[in-house]
């Protein structure tokens, strides 16, 4: 008998064959699973992408209402898979698990920080990765790994046994090598909706404009891939998305030092250089900045709802870039600095508490790039009916026609 391979320890932080059963019959019946290391899986701890976090922690009671909801489906958890510490990155570099492997661009970062189930899912060892959305972080992996990813309205799938970050703007989400397979888990998961279907793409072009040059070149390329009728222009001025990133980035900062910021004050040396200086910068944020980010973003909210109507999509480039190279550590400048260009593109999401799909549509210097659509709340099945339609039901790059995905 062949020994078992070796367990990727950058991927995986406990993992089964598998962890933990599903139901023996339902609509995710045969699918696998990798889950996140933010919720809760009863019988094992929440480690939150740090060993001093972990060994604090106990058992978890019972599953998060995520995990069970997959369980229900039928759908077998493999493992639970790493995170970057406290998902207060979008790199993947964790400073103490290491960095995940990505098979679509072996010599780039994987992005985070739902770094081990986008691995997980691009090695081939599961269907599913189960993550959280705050800022990107089912996005920017699933756009460096070339996979599908969705976040999902704000609320929509609950967040109980979930460790929050920015409760304001965390939300549930999953990627996956198929846009059938994604549209599979969000019918299981999500509610039933009205019957929409997007038809027209709207870009910004200060939006755009924020990406790199050779993102920009094949944006354009990759817009007319998608299955819409039409695409047409929208201004928005480049001060005003400045001020509206300013924002988020206040409030998210504020919520996460209101929920770590005890624990990180009482253990000093536990994180990272790289998300230790983040939550530096949240410890300095005062309650009125917190309040006047708030106006700013609910003002930002009301102007992207607007926009989103019925039937239209905003279409943007997922990250600025390609993924960095592997060769930069964590906290380097190249990966703050594609940090700081890509929060520009998906803070919008965030900000309208909006649904947003990530389908590897671009190739830019050899590596995958997402193109991303935001859809008005409530419209995630919308979204992953155009993901179907775009790419086709199977791997990623093909193209077969919506019909084929479940219904």
């Amino acid at each position: 008998m062949r020994p078992a391979p070796a367990v990727d320890r950058t991927i995986w932080r406990e993992v089964g064959a598998p962890l933990v059963a599903g139901a023996p019959s339902g609509p995710l019946a045969g699918l696998t699973v990798a889950v996140k290391d933010l919720f809760a899986v009863r019988g094992h701890p929440i480690g939150a992408g740090n060993p001093t976090w972990l060994a604090g922690a106990g058992p978890e009671a019972r599953h998060a209402d995520a995990v069970a909801a997959l369980l229900a489906a039928g759908a077998d958890v493999t493992g639970i898979a790493r995170t970057d510490e406290f998902a207060y990155s979008l790199a993947g570099t964790n400073a103490h698990d290491g960095t995940p492997p990505n098979p679509a661009a072996p010599n780039r970062i994987p992005g985070g920080s739902s770094s081990g189930p986008a691995a997980a899912v691009a090695t081939g060892q599961v269907d599913v990765g189960l993550g959280t959305d705050t800022a990107g972080s089912i996005r920017v992996p699933a756009s460096y790994c070339g996979l599908v990813g969705l976040r999902t309205t704000h609320g929509v799938v609950s967040r109980a046994g979930m460790l929050p970050l920015a409760p304001s703007f965390d939300t549930v989400g999953w990627l996956t090598h198929a846009a059938a397979t994604l549209d599979r888990v969000a019918t299981a998961l999500l509610p039933a909706a009205p019957d929409a279907v997007l038809r027209r793409g709207v870009v910004v072009p200060a939006l755009v404009a924020r990406a790199d040059p050779a993102v920009r070149a094949a944006f354009d390329g990759a817009v007319a891939r998608l299955d819409l009728d039409e695409v047409d222009t929208v201004d928005i001025a480049a001060d005003d998305l400045a001020s509206w990133a300013a924002a988020f980035r206040t409030v998210q900062g504020h919520e996460a030092w209101a929920a770590d910021g005890a624990w990180v004050s009482a253990h000093p040396d536990a994180l990272g250089p790289d998300v230790a200086a983040r939550f530096a910068t949240a410890a300095a944020v005062t309650d009125e900045q917190a309040a006047a980010a708030r106006v700013v973003a609910g003002r930002a909210r009301e102007r992207l709802c607007g926009l989103l109507g019925d039937g239209v999509a905003l279409l943007l480039p997922a990250t600025s870039s390609p993924a960095p190279t592997r060769a930069a550590a964590p906290g380097d400048p190249t990966i703050e600095a594609a940090r700081a260009a890509t929060l520009g593109l998906t803070v919008l999401a965030g900000l309208a508490g909006a649904p947003a799909v990530s389908m590897p549509l671009l190739t830019v210097d050899g590596a995958p790039v997402g193109l991303s659509a935001v859809a008005a709340p409530g419209a995630d099945l919308a979204l992953t009916d155009l993901a179907c339609r775009s790419l086709g039901p199977g791997d990623a790059t093909s193209r077969t026609p919506r019909a084929a995905c479940p219904p």
